[in-house]
């Protein structure tokens, strides 16, 4: 902040010892005081943090921007739904491209007034998957391995920073995973909650569910994205049922790393067919063996 070093020199600011540690957390500790209170400095980035928080809950998702990008993941519109269920498991695209949809909160005061209303579907949004269910399955039921689902929740600008590096990493892993993830197309839901998902999979008939949402903004972190992950997705299902992967950014959890944990889960809930409570994330155990091809899936450093 401009002036801030000439503020801190003019002898008026008593530095705190453990402003040192400030190296190590985004948590505002060791700010100093001048005389009874904060440095000017200070005040003004709390402030400063505070409006981000403000702005992430209420900017809107730029759907179309967020579509454009995650429309590189899908075969195309001319797959046949023959063809759509057989695709190459190493291609692990999405039938076709991704599905805008809508909760019954129809507009943001009303999300945030009524979080009931943003877990659940309008009508419209479970007609356009049903349409396109018909349209894809045919005669024959329709399934997915994986469905996975964007809403904006309480922070879009984590969303539209982070949904889409995040996925292309999740992405490369499932490719050259030995056992074939059949993907549903991904599903951007506006003003959305957590439960939502448990509405899309069921509907997309997927055996497992993704909630991509952005997180309740901190004051050190306005864009944190969360992952929900759901077994047998249906409407009714309680928090218990899910696993969760939290503060997926930049200055949070990698991508990379976020990415190595949610196919750990996703092969365990295949394997165990259960989530939530009853299924552990043991990826920060050190060794974690895989199963499918009986080597180890993460090295620790040791």
């Amino acid at each position: 902040m401009p002036g801030q070093k000439s503020h801190q020199e003019n002898g008026k600011v008593v530095e705190n010892p453990w402003s040192t540690l400030r190296s190590y957390t985004d948590a505002r500790i060791g700010l100093g005081r001048a005389g009874i209170s904060l440095p000017t400095s200070e005040m003004l980035g709390f402030q400063l943090a505070h409006a981000q928080a403000r702005d992430a809950v209420n900017l809107p998702l730029d759907i179309d921007t967020l579509r454009e990008k995650l429309s590189t993941f899908s075969a195309g519109r001319d797959s046949q739904p023959a063809r759509a269920a057989q695709t190459e498991p190493a291609k692990c695209c999405t039938p076709c491209p991704p599905i805008a949809l809508h909760s019954q909160a129809y507009d943001r005061m009303t999300y945030l007034q009524r979080p009931d209303l943003g877990r659940k579907l309008n009508d419209a949004s479970r007609n356009s998957l049903h349409r396109y269910m018909a349209e894809q399955g045919g005669e024959a039921e329709l399934k997915h391995d994986l469905a996975i689902v964007i809403a904006d929740g309480l922070s879009s600008l984590a969303v539209q920073q982070n949904a889409e590096p995040f996925i292309q990493h999740l992405v490369t892993l499932l490719q050259d995973d030995p056992q074939p993830w059949n993907l549903a197309p991904f599903t951007l839901v506006e003003q959305g909650r957590v439960a939502i998902g448990d509405d899309v999979g069921e509907l997309l008939n997927a055996q497992v569910v993704l909630v991509l949402i952005g997180e309740r903004p901190g004051l050190s972190s306005p864009d944190s994205l969360g992952l929900y992950l759901t077994w047998q997705p249906k409407t009714g299902l309680n928090d218990a049922s899910r696993n969760c992967i939290s503060n997926i950014r930049p200055a949070g959890l990698v991508y990379e790393e976020a990415a190595r944990r949610t196919l750990f889960l996703l092969r365990e809930a295949r394997r165990l067919k259960l989530s939530g409570v009853n299924l552990k994330d043991r990826t920060q155990d050190g060794v974690i063996e895989n199963r499918a091809q009986n080597k180890n899936f993460l090295l620790s450093d040791e």
